[in-house]
């Protein structure tokens, strides 16, 4: 008997949400003091995975939000290359955001490190406050979530985007950007998303399950998003490689057009994932190509979008969210056929780690956790 614990997490976020919101609210409030909030004039987001597909997905949010530019990165991409480059800046002007849930990941403690080095102010955002991400920062934002089964990152996810959109609110209503009753309004639009999750995953559960049987043929998934979905479309994939270690690929809704779409495999399952917003037109265009040339497509739309989903075999719905918030809702489709995916096909999450990575020795020989880190 599979025992997808998976399943378990993603049933288990509504309530999640409720539990954490007021506390990581909280956080944000005293982590974010007015004198950081106002001295910000950059923001750098950095991690690896997750953890960095949450900055992809909020990056929105920070910019439209609080008002301040705002560049996601991966840890590699900060660290080696882009924190000497760093502007020129006075104190706090600077500010840079570590992502990593274990708070253990090499890569990402030195980024938080250089950056600290370099002058900017950092914030270590994780789930482990004894951690050495933790001690790398100036600050830290602790994202600890209740314990729950193992299965790949499903509430750490959740929990990352919950603290960077409270960031985002948090940033914005100090600097005069919101209103005092716009952030409350948003504050609570996100904790009505608890329910929307519920309802999501009541109108995409059964779908899911029901496509990862028919699918059992497939080789590859790709997975398309735009704005702040393209990092819902990373992550989806991410989970269908955690989850049944099939090949999956994350895509720019752009990107597909210019890449995937001369792919030589036909039927190849293809998820378009869009708030059906800024580049909803473009959305259109592109699942109408991935439909004529005989991809299996897959929109993973809002309730009640009809343009989109005109041109799919299949239709996933989430529930309707401003397009900043929206991948906390369109994440869940993706979540649920990498859940049933791992069981129609009988593989243990993560391969039971013997794809070449162990649980212990720092991620084998892959060296997560044990990696050199550069001062």
């Amino acid at each position: 008997m599979f025992n997808n614990t998976m399943l378990g997490q993603i049933r288990s976020l509504p309530a999640m949400i409720r539990e954490v919101l007021p506390i990581y609210d909280r956080d944000a409030r005293r982590v974010l003091d007015h004198n950081l909030c106002l001295s910000a004039k950059r923001l750098f987001i950095t991690g690896c995975g997750d953890s960095y597909f949450a900055p992809l997905a909020s990056e929105l949010a920070f910019e439209s939000l609080a008002g301040i530019p705002t560049e996601p990165l991966t840890a590699l991409q900060f660290s080696r290359y882009a924190v000497e480059f760093l502007p020129e800046a006075g104190p706090g002007m600077n500010l840079v955001i570590g992502i990593s849930v274990s708070g253990e990941v090499s890569r990402t403690i030195e980024a938080v490190r250089r950056a600290r080095k370099a002058g900017a102010t950092t914030i270590a955002l994780t789930a482990t406050p004894t951690s050495r991400i933790a001690q790398a920062g100036d600050k830290m934002l602790p994202i600890v979530t209740p314990a729950f089964e193992f299965s790949p990152g499903v509430r750490s996810y959740i929990g990352t985007l919950l603290m960077l959109y409270l960031a985002a609110i948090r940033l914005g209503e100090v600097r005069g950007k919101l209103a005092p009753i716009e952030a409350s309004t948003l504050r609570a639009e996100i904790e009505t998303l608890a329910e929307g999750i519920d309802r999501t995953i009541a109108a995409c559960d059964a779908p899911t399950k029901q496509l990862a049987r028919e699918w059992n043929d497939a080789a590859e998934f790709v997975f398309c998003g735009d704005g702040p979905n393209f990092g819902t479309a990373l992550l989806s994939a991410a989970k269908v490689l955690e989850a049944s270690g099939d090949n999956a690929v994350g895509q720019d809704l752009e990107e597909w057009a210019h890449l995937q779409y001369f792919a030589r495999a036909v039927n190849t399952p293809t998820f378009f994932i869009s708030a059906a917003d800024r580049a909803a037109s473009r959305a259109v265009e592109v699942a109408h190509a991935a439909k004529t040339i005989e991809r299996r497509v897959v929109a993973v739309v809002p309730e009640g979008e009809s343009a989109i989903s005109a041109e799919a075999d299949i239709t996933l719905r989430f529930a309707e969210a401003r397009e900043v918030f929206t991948p906390l809702v369109s994440c869940i489709p993706g979540m649920l056929f990498a859940a049933h995916r791992a069981e129609e096909v009988g593989e243990s999450f993560f391969r039971a780690f013997g794809g070449g990575r162990a649980e212990s020795g720092g991620g084998g020989i892959s060296r997560i956790r044990t990696s050199e880190i550069i001062d």
